[in-house]
């Protein structure tokens, strides 16, 4: 029995009140930080008091993965069940994952000269207080 690595969905976001505790966790755990802007999920609103809440999320590429094809160093690797792992060692911080995301959800980190990717690992799924988030 093969395990296909599961890809973060964001289909609840009808239902999203902005708490931002799925990028804190995000950024917390995997870039060591607390700044929301280290986070790979994006929370943003379209506007007003009573705008709707957006997330930018990878999308899980499986087939034509367009921030790893982009990459000329080959530091993004194709995930088994989509998305990427990012090897930091190989990574020489030109942006082109970030240019070529089809769902702008590659982040730059100006500070490490690094892209923020999101790893599907889960965690902004379990600190989301309302079910905004799964994993599939």
């Amino acid at each position: 029995m093969i395990r296909m690595g599961k890809i973060l969905k964001a289909d609840g976001m009808n239902i999203c009140i902005g708490c931002f505790s799925c990028m804190l966790v995000c950024a917390s755990v995997n870039q060591k930080n607390h700044s929301i802007t280290k986070s790979a999920i994006k929370i943003r609103t379209s506007g007003g008091i009573e705008g709707r809440f957006f997330s930018t999320v990878c999308l899980g590429c499986v087939e034509e993965i367009a921030c790893a094809e982009a990459c000329p160093s080959s530091a993004l690797e194709p995930r088994e069940g989509g998305g990427v792992i990012f090897r930091h060692d190989k990574c020489i911080g030109c942006r082109k994952c970030t240019k070529a995301c089809i769902a702008g959800a590659v982040f730059f980190d100006e500070e490490t000269k690094n892209p923020i990717i999101c790893k599907h690992c889960g965690l902004c799924v379990k600190f989301c207080p309302h079910d905004c988030l799964r994993m599939e």
